[in-house]
C-alpha cells in the first residue's frame, strides 16, 4: 500500500516540527518504507499570514493494507501530538496559523469521498507546493491526482 501525504510547518521551528511528525509517522506506520521530497517553502494557502509555510511530500510504502479512514486516524493523532492539540482551524471553519497540518494526498489509486475523508485530496492538484514533491517522489500518483482532479 502506498500513501502520499503533505506535511506543512508555518509556525516556530518548522523544520524541528516537520522532524518530529516524520518521526512519529515512521513509529506509527510500523515496517513502513518512508521517503521524502522537499522542502518547498510556500505562501499560506487560503488566508493570509506572514508566517510561511515548510512543506515536505512523504511517501509512506506499508507491507500490507490499511483502511483510509486509519491513515487518518493516524495523520490526526500524529498533528495533535506535534502541535500539541492546537486546533488548525478557526472557529467559523477558516485555516490558522499551526505548528503542523498533514493532508492525506493519495493512498494507491483509490477514490473516496465519506464526510470524514476525500481521496484524492481536492485541492491538491492547485497547490504546487504539493504537487512538486509528490512529482519528484511518484510521477505516476502525481499525474492520478491531476488527472482526478479534473474530473
Amino acid at each position: 500500500m502506498r500513501i502520499h501525504l503533505n506535511i506543512g510547518s508555518n509556525l516556530g521551528d518548522r523544520a524541528a516540527y516537520l522532524q518530529r511528525a516524520l518521526e512519529l509517522l515512521a513509529r506509527e506506520f510500523e515496517g513502513a518504507e518512508i521517503h521524502t521530497a522537499g522542502p518547498v517553502e510556500s505562501e499560506p494557502w487560503g488566508y493570509d499570514s506572514p508566517n510561511p509555510y515548510l512543506n515536505l511530500g512523504v511517501m509512506v510504502d506499508l507491507p500490507a493494507a490499511m483502511a483510509p479512514e486509519r491513515v487518518l486516524d493516524i495523520t490526526q493523532r500524529v498533528e495533535c501530538a506535534v502541535g500539541e492539540g492546537a486546533p488548525h482551524r478557526n472557529a467559523d471553519g477558516s485555516y490558522r496559523d499551526r505548528p503542523v497540518d498533514i493532508d492525506i494526498i493519495g493512498i494507491d489509486s483509490i477514490v473516496l469521498r465519506t464526510p470524514r475523508l476525500t481521496l484524492p485530496h481536492p485541492r491538491a492538484a492547485l497547490r504546487p507546493f504539493v504537487m512538486q514533491p509528490l512529482q519528484q517522489l511518484d510521477p505516476e500518483a502525481a499525474a492520478f491526482v491531476e488527472a482526478t482532479a479534473a474530473q
